[in-house]
């Protein structure tokens, strides 16, 4: 029998169209799994014993497309996660610590923090009696090095670099930078200004002080964290690198109110008298430090939850934003971003108390390091206002702050 040819090709017509929609869904289904896969977080940490909690914890929101299953063995504990019960997406490390309990913070301190060096924060020209030079963009400093040595000498404020300078005499000098992660010298020959001084050509800061929110005090260890972020130049926006810092208990008295567009401020004071401890670190996820015990406010104690106890809903910040102490208000937490690793955006949350919108605006600066309660537990810390809207800003897991106290 002869198949016409107008049968045959409506034959390979669908057989094609098939083989494409089957192509097609396989690319959505990869894409999709390397989408969720990209969603999961590397390492979860749960408590000694709790491993049932953990999984509990992560398929408890119903049907979901992406499911996991907790594994136990002789060589550690994992959660295995598939894309719709059936496709392997990847496998995070659990890491099982100690229960832990903290004491709430969420009143104000003062920081006067000393950098590990010098930061160069501009440049500017000598002035000399030939004309205008920069030796020090021409030997390849740039703003936002750190300044650490000249001639093998530690740096350790702007009048001892001015100093080392100045006694140089003219002659090239050797200039310890550290960039990024980069560690290096330049070599550098300062010249004579029309005064008679001798000049790299760069502005540099040795220091800084300001008030944030402590996140909590740990009664066993005798430390305390706050801010939730790191403290950065004001003029080039990089970390500051820290030699040492001190913490004081601080004064409230005015508030700037946030709007759209233009982030609110707590005005302070802080007491030199009244000592909280020693700054050690300063990094992406807040500053940290050891109480000497004199000047710890009394706060509620609070267990810790994980990022994966976690829910969408109704949460409080504690904070301070006047004379009267610490207060909880009512917020919202919009969104939460699980694998959010070492950063400080874990949390979207959003203001709903109308008593602190109506004397802040929302959050404002000041605020940061302002603990995250939710279901009887400390989860986090308010880090940022969206300057667009200053009742929504973002907020940190407690475990990422923990993390950087190890």
């Amino acid at each position: 029998m002869k198949i016409s040819n107008k049968h045959t090709g409506k034959v390979r017509s669908k057989t094609g169209k098939i083989i494409l929609y089957a192509i097609l869904a396989a690319m959505l289904v990869c894409g999709l799994g390397v989408y969720f896969a990209s969603q999961i977080p590397d390492k979860y940490y749960i408590f000694e014993n709790k491993a049932q909690d953990l999984e509990n914890a992560l398929n408890q929101d119903g049907f979901r497309p992406v499911t996991s299953t907790v594994s136990v063995s002789d060589s550690g504990i994992e959660v295995d996660f598939k894309f719709l019960g059936i496709v392997p997406l990847k496998s995070s490390e659990v890491q099982v610590v100690s229960e832990q309990s903290l004491m709430a913070g969420g009143q104000p301190f003062g920081i006067k923090f000393y950098t590990d060096g010098v930061l160069v924060v501009s440049m500017t020209d000598v002035e000399t009696e030939s004309g205008k030079v920069n030796p020090a963009y021409n030997s390849g400093i740039r703003v936002k090095d750190v300044l650490t040595t000249v001639n093998g000498t530690k740096i350790k404020s702007n009048e001892h670099l001015t100093e080392l300078i100045k006694n140089c005499g003219g002659s090239e000098v050797a200039i310890g930078i550290k960039r990024d992660k980069l560690i290096f010298e330049v070599k550098v020959t300062p010249q004579k200004d029309k005064y008679g001084t001798y000049k790299l050509g760069c502005w540099v800061r040795d220091s800084t002080a300001g008030i944030g929110t402590i996140t909590y005090y740990d009664p066993v260890n005798k430390t305390f964290a706050g801010l939730g972020h790191g403290i950065c130049d004001s003029d080039t926006g990089e970390l500051m690198t820290l030699s040492y810092g001190k913490a004081f208990g601080a004064d409230i008295f005015s508030v700037i109110k946030g709007v759209a567009g233009t982030p609110g401020e707590l005005r302070g004071t802080f007491d030199e008298n009244n000592r909280i401890g020693t700054i050690y670190k300063n990094c992406d996820m807040g500053v940290f430090g050891e109480a000497d015990g004199r000047s710890i406010p009394d706060g509620e104690i609070y267990p810790i939850a994980f990022k994966q106890d976690i829910r969408e809903g109704e949460a409080e910040i504690l904070c301070t934003t006047d004379d009267s102490g610490v207060h909880s208000y009512e917020i919202e937490i919009l969104h939460i971003y699980t694998n959010s690793v070492k950063t400080t955006k874990n949390m979207v949350i959003s203001i709903t108390d109308e008593a602190l919108i109506e004397k802040t605006g929302g959050i404002v600066q000041g605020m940061s390091g302002s603990p995250i309660i939710q279901n009887g537990k400390i989860i986090g810390a308010v880090t940022h206002v969206m300057i667009n809207d200053p009742t929504k800003g973002y907020g940190i897991f407690i475990e990422n702050m923990l993390d950087q106290t190890k």
